[in-house]
């Protein structure tokens, strides 16, 4: 296990029906309340034409790392897709989940517990990295406006997963999805719950073809987009 370090900021929780963690900080639940599991797999994998795109190296990044759900979910698609060589996976965040909550969350999705017990191993043991056969995932912690723009990588596809718009602005910037741009490969993706006409017109700027979609559940409306 590689790249423990202090955390200088944790999450702060509440739960929902013993079961949701919602932050207190931003007062926003980190997955939905009708099924997390069923709107990582809508909104991320199917928004990013996944696993069809997948190949060897394939990179996903994605902004907020939160219970370690996305990640999971596309681990399990990369595996059910037979691929071998190992997936590479990068999130920034800047309010690490302590290892506890994470596992208190992801035990209402059993059906991932046999693939997320090796990353919880390593979380818990204060990790950032996390090396598996098949894995290459770092977390990059600290405020993705300082972070992001100092990373050298390209990502084939984006999870913008942070908090809704209107609770952590921060988030979803207009500099900010610059930098998810700069920071995408040729042909590469992105995907996100919100369809909030400030954030699809920054990835317009980025260098993105925009399009909204069916959203999740209660959401009527989500946004993805391909690099021009």
């Amino acid at each position: 296990m590689e790249g423990a370090t202090e955390i200088p900021m944790q999450a702060e929780l509440e739960w929902r029906d013993g079961a949701i963690p919602v932050s207190t900080r931003f007062d926003d639940p980190y997955f939905s309340l009708t099924g997390g599991l069923a709107e990582t797999r809508h909104v991320f994998l199917d928004g990013n034409d996944l696993p069809a795109r997948f190949r060897d190296g394939f990179h996903v990044a994605e902004l907020g790392f939160g219970t370690g759900l996305n990640l999971i979910a596309a681990l399990i698609l990369w595996r059910a897709a037979g691929m071998t060589t190992p997936l590479r996976f990068t999130s920034f965040e800047a309010f690490p989940m302590a290892a506890p909550d994470m596992a208190r969350a992801l035990a209402a999705f059993p059906e991932v517990a046999e693939v997320a017990a090796p990353i919880l191993a390593h979380w818990s043991a204060g990790a950032r990295r996390i090396h598996l056969p098949d894995l290459e995932a770092e977390v990059i912690v600290g405020d993705a406006r300082d972070t992001l723009p100092a990373w050298g990588g390209a990502a084939d596809a984006w999870f913008l997963d942070g908090f809704s718009p209107a609770k952590n602005p921060e988030l979803w910037s207009e500099d900010l999805m610059a930098e998810v741009g700069q920071h995408t490969a040729a042909g590469g993706t992105f995907a996100t719950y919100t369809a909030a006409g400030h954030v699809r017109r920054a990835l317009a700027a980025a260098g993105f073809a925009v399009t909204r979609t069916a959203g999740f559940g209660h959401k009527r409306h989500m946004a993805r987009g391909q690099m021009t």
